[in-house]
């Protein structure tokens, strides 16, 4: 191969990853090319201070800051760190939590669910609202702002019908949901409180 078919080989897969997020399931070919090159995209992205998380039995692969090491300058950061409301949290544990019920059970890989399932997943760890409008305004505001950071997917045609990326497991990891919880008892008196942590890189 030579150097101009090297490179051209490593820009798709890099360029990709540099949008966002690549899943196998919705660009298959662009998620083989990412295989045979990754090793070449690890040094490549490094020189940036980021590094590729790629999980080839989920089917996802993303870039993330790499954590600085003692002793050496700290770099700019690429991929910022986003502050999540409480709910957002709220809904983002509720989502793991169901994703993990749906793997033990389910020998099927996709997660849908309507918008009014996801409003009643949080709706039963909330003390009960007295303005239901309002409270369904909420939570579509909740939704969408999943729906931006890359963890929830509206299907098209779908009828209100979402699938739940399975980069969702990456984020929101067993550390993240067991300091939630620890301190969820405490989040229920502060209303939609900015306490719920923050998710780094979300795609």
């Amino acid at each position: 191969m030579t150097q101009n078919q090297s490179q051209e080989s490593l820009s798709g897969p890099l360029i990709a990853l540099m949008k966002g997020v690549t899943y196998r399931d919705s660009d298959e070919p662009q998620w083989q090319r990412l295989l045979r090159v990754q090793s070449q995209v690890r040094d490549y992205v490094s020189v940036l201070g980021l590094e590729l998380m790629l999980d080839e039995s989920e089917g996802y692969a993303y870039l993330r800051q790499r954590p600085s090491v003692e002793g050496e300058p700290e770099l700019p950061r690429l991929v910022p760190r986003r502050q999540l409301g409480y709910q957002v949290s709220l809904l983002l544990v509720a989502l793991r939590k169901r994703l993990a019920e749906f793997d033990a059970k389910s020998g099927d890989t996709r997660l849908v669910l309507s918008g009014e399932e996801l409003v009643e997943l949080v709706r039963v760890l909330l003390p009960a609202s007295a303005n239901e409008a309002q409270f369904r305004d909420r939570m579509d505001t909740h939704i969408n702002k999943v729906v931006d950071l890359g963890f929830l997917r509206r299907l098209r045609g779908g009828d209100d019908q979402l699938e739940v990326q399975r980069i969702l497991k990456a984020f929101v990891d067993a550390q993240w949901l067991g300091d939630f919880e620890a301190r969820l008892a405490e989040y229920r008196t502060h209303g939609d409180s900015p306490l719920g942590g923050p998710t780094e890189g979300a795609p």
